[in-house]
């Protein structure tokens, strides 16, 4: 059975069971917890945690999910996949434990005739929570399974939590026997390799006031409604169905293995101690490849950190075990089109935003051959200095920086290491790898706890409700106070300059979301005024505003009232409204790929981040410019409606990556009808014209494969204009020309200085090498040795070469010669040394002196027998490196 077939059969049978379908959310989430969606319940945590009503009692959802923190193990085992897609179920306050087991119980085992997946009855096992009686009853009465294959485990393996206070309960593991030859008998307790997990059943029933580890927490009381969470792993089963070994060769997967073996000429499945290892290499392939692709298509570009940072991994890791299993032409362009072919049957965005994808790739593969390139040459060095200090070990701290800093694979490092005679220390970088891993996990850890204290801002909602919001109203209004906290604590006053939070039971500012800066504005209260400051939404549904005491002590339960500063929401409805015209010209310029990934307007300004791999050209940038100014002067009218998710994106509506959406109602902005439509809950003006004027001030990358734009807009952007014109004007009047000659005034005059600089360098350098005649003339005897030592204060690299080469020249050269010139410019130190053919054959090295002279400079260098130089930081010590200079050629080439 083919993995879409299997995911359209889960689908349909919760639909025929009254569950709504939910399309699987983006894989980026606004959620401070996570990097990315790694369970199927993800999106729909805000009516788990009450934070909002869910407009469903059922729902049903393949969601995709990305988990990297086993990154190093995947193509080792049958189960570690970094994307994964996650089957489930949802009940809230609805249907319990025996809906949960029913549905599940009758999906696996009905026959592939009657839409189910044919299971046998006898291999399914099932775990419980120890003592849990209730569920292994209902697994007997609805399933009939004998106590046998129903076992009982304790809280780390069967009771589901989020890790932060909030709902959790027990859970009960649904389990396929695969048979004696895949491990011991006796159930998962015994071999959970054999016994393999397809679907767990999360019975939220508790409510967690303190969570301090998966299995130590505390049990505050019963939800006030009970609510199932279900994850049925779509892989897992699928192998299982299609009769294979591991999730690697399933339909869509397997295909990208087949590929890659014909690419490389090896033979997937061939066995033995090589073959097992290049079959690890081609799952690495198969999925790395196919979770780049989801990562790219929902938006996420190669990087050095965060989200890019592990985008770019699993390409490279892709890439490098290609090179290892032979192949060293451009690979993603050959393997991403196969993924493409399987997976866009389940995700057809996939091929709308094809181009922009493949383009992402092909950029990091030229960027990661360049990083191969310039790894190599360091290696290269860091081998030799290796060697020459007599070792045999390349050291763990080397091998981590390159991994670390340039990005080179360590299986590579071992590969070269090999190659050139070394051994690395793999304990010394597993060591270092672990250390950033710890980190990492510190830096999640502290999210979570961040995350952990918006538990305040819950029981403001619970207690309260959610804030009636008025932002797109009205600019004021009366307010009472609901809640005061200072250090995330509940407070009773506030006194003057005092700064807190301020929770109302209704607000017209807007709240820093989708891009666009919080509101500034006055809350006036009787006997004093507050500022505020900023304005956000901790949880969903409650609207915090960060306030200061201006005048007064402010105390609880004095009637307020709200006024937003007229004039910043003006220049905000400008700023988001350029934004979306920005974004449209772009598109209309550069075509349909050139997608949004991130923006921040504030009034008079924005900035927009896009999909681009290459810099724009100054006339594309003048065309953006000047079409974004055209829609502004059509008076394009801008609109709004409200429509469920798969009608605005019927409507043309462009989602942005990242961005959480409601399917049933989202917010749709169109300025000009469908010139611009996109999912958008910013204030916006009322025309196009109203933004007054768009200045693009820059355009410049913001890593690997993202743009950024900037822009002015209304009277900010005017102002720009007239500073512009009063730089224009100066610049005439000094030059004594017309603005439309300016430029070719001061081209003229840059040139006229090249060419001066040039006559200035011919001059200096004729003065130069006029002293090497008489510095070649008193070199000194050493062992038989002309030995010239020389200090050129002035003069920097180019220079002191010039110098050296020209004095060597000028020496006898059927007599041995060294010359060694220290050059000292702007505190920075340059040395040259060159030795004749005569000075090679006596033994002598330019690159030997080079290196005995360098920590004595502070510095280091490097280069061939007759020709070397290097740098250095202490000009403090250039005369003391000259004296070092003959004992050198004594002890290198002296008889």
């Amino acid at each position: 059975m083919e993995t879409a077939e299997i995911r359209r059969r889960f689908v349909d049978h919760f639909q025929r069971n009254g569950h709504q379908v939910v399309p699987s959310a983006s894989l980026l989430l606004d959620d401070p917890t996570l990097l990315f969606v790694n369970a199927g319940m993800v999106p729909f945590k805000p009516y788990f945690l009450g934070q909002e009503t869910a407009p469903y009692q059922r729902a049903v959802s393949v969601q995709k999910c990305v988990r990297t923190l086993d990154i190093e193990e995947v193509g080792k085992t049958t189960r570690h996949g970094t994307f994964f897609q996650m089957c489930g179920n949802f009940s809230f306050g609805d249907y319990f434990k025996p809906g949960a087991i029913e549905f599940a119980w009758t999906l696996i085992t009905n026959s592939v005739e009657d839409g189910g997946y044919g299971f046998d009855p006898e291999k399914i096992w099932v775990t419980v929570l120890h003592g849990d009686e209730e569920t292994k009853q209902l697994w007997q009465q609805i399933a009939g399974l004998p106590l046998d294959r129903i076992q009982e485990r304790g809280k780390l393996d069967n009771y589901w939590n989020m890790g932060v206070p909030g709902p959790g309960g027990p859970c009960s593991e649904i389990y396929f026997d695969r048979g004696p030859e895949f491990g011991a008998e006796g159930g998962p307790e015994a071999d959970e390799d054999r016994y393999l997990e397809i679907w767990n059943l999360v019975f939220m029933q508790e409510s967690l006031s303190t969570v301090r580890a998966k299995d130590d927490f505390d049990v505050e009381g019963p939800l006030p409604a009970k609510n199932i969470d279900t994850g049925m792993g779509l892989e897992r089963v699928a192998f299982l169905l299609q009769g294979k070994n591991n999730m690697y060769e399933i339909d869509e997967m397997f295909p990208v293995i087949e590929k890659a073996a014909e690419l490389t000429g090896k033979t997937y499945g061939a066995g033995g101690a090589d073959g097992d290892a290049d079959d690890v290499r081609f799952r690495v392939v198969a999925d790395h490849i196919r979770s780049g692709m989801m990562l790219m298509g929902d938006g996420v570009t190669p990087g050095n950190d965060g989200r890019g940072y592990v985008l770019r991994r699993l390409l490279r890791r892709a890439i490098r075990s290609m090179r290892l299993l032979g192949y060293e032409g451009r690979a993603l362009e050959q393997l991403l089109p196969v993924s493409l072919a399987k997976m866009e049957l389940g995700y057809p965005d996939l091929r709308k935003d094809w181009e922009r994808i493949a383009r992402v790739a092909a950029a990091e593969e030229t960027a990661f051959r360049k990083t191969l390139a310039a790894g190599t040459q360091l290696f290269d060095n860091a081998a030799a200095e290796t060697k020459a200090a007599g070792a045999s070990v390349f050291s763990g701290d080397q091998a981590f920086a390159l991994h670390d800093t340039f990005g080179f694979p360590i299986d590579l490092t071992l590969e070269m290491a090999a190659e050139a005679g070394l051994t690395v220390d793999e304990a010394g970088f597993r060591s270092l790898m672990a250390e950033q891993r710890q980190r990492a996990k510190a830096d999640a850890k502290a999210k979570k706890g961040q995350h952990a204290e918006t538990g305040v801002y819950r029981e403001i909602l619970d207690a309260h409700g959610p804030t009636d919001w008025l932002a797109y109203e009205t600019l004021e209004t009366e307010s009472r106070p609901i809640a005061v906290l200072s250090g995330g604590s509940n407070v009773t006053s506030l006194a003057q300059g005092e700064v807190g939070e301020l929770v109302l039971d209704r607000t017209p500012f807007y709240a820093e979301s989708g891009g666009q800066a919080a509101d500034a504005g006055i809350i006036e209260f009787d006997g004093g005024r507050l500022e505020v400051l900023d304005v956000q939404r901790p949880v969903r549904g409650l609207v915090v505003h960060q306030v200061r005491v201006l005048e007064g002590d402010f105390v609880p339960g004095k009637e307020l009232h709200a006024k937003v500063d007229p004039e910043w929401r003006l220049g905000a409805r400008q700023a988001h409204s350029g934004t979306h015209v920005i974004h449209a010209a772009l598109r209309e310029v550069l075509g349909p790929t050139a997608l949004q990934s991130g923006s921040y307007n504030r009034p008079g300004y924005l900035r927009l981040d896009f999909g681009w791999t290459q810099s724009l050209t100054p006339a594309q940038v003048r065309d953006i410019e000047q079409v974004s100014n055209q829609a502004l002067r059509a008076d394009l009218p801008v609109g709004w409606e409200y429509m469920t998710l798969s009608e605005a994106k019927e409507w043309g509506a462009i989602a942005l990556f990242g961005e959480t959406y409601d399917d049933t109602k989202v917010r749709v902005v169109e300025i000009g009808g469908p010139w611009s439509r996109e999912l958008c809950g910013g204030t916006h003006v009322d025309h196009s014209s109203q933004i007054g004027t768009l200045v693009v001030t820059g355009e410049a990358s913001v890593g690997s494969g993202n743009r950024r734009i900037e822009a002015f807009t209304g009277v900010e952007g005017f102002q720009y204009l007239a500073r512009e014109r009063d730089v224009v004007g100066e610049l005439t009047g000094m030059l004594k020309t017309q603005p439309g000659d300016l430029v070719g005034r001061v081209n003229e005059l840059v040139e006229r200085l090249k060419n001066t600089e040039k006559e200035l360098d011919k001059l200096r350098v004729a003065a130069l090498l006029g002293s090497a005649g008489e510095v070649a003339a008193a070199a000194s005897d050493v062992a038989g040795v002309n030995v010239v030592a020389h200090r050129l204060d002035g003069a920097s690299g180019g220079d002191v070469r010039t110098f050296a080469l020209d004095v060597r020249g000028r020496l006898p050269q059927d007599r041995p010669a060294a010359v060694v010139v220290i050059g000292n410019a702007d505190g920075k130190v340059a040395t040259v040394a060159a030795i004749n053919e005569a000075g090679q054959a006596r033994g002598l090295s330019a690159n030997d002196l080079i290196r005995a002279l360098g920590p004595l400079l502070g510095g280091k260098g490097g280069g061939k027998a007759d020709v070397a130089q290097g740098g250095g930081t202490d000009a403090s010590r250039i005369d003391e490196a000259l004296q070092l200079v003959a004992a050198e050629v004594a002890r290198a080439g002296g008889n």
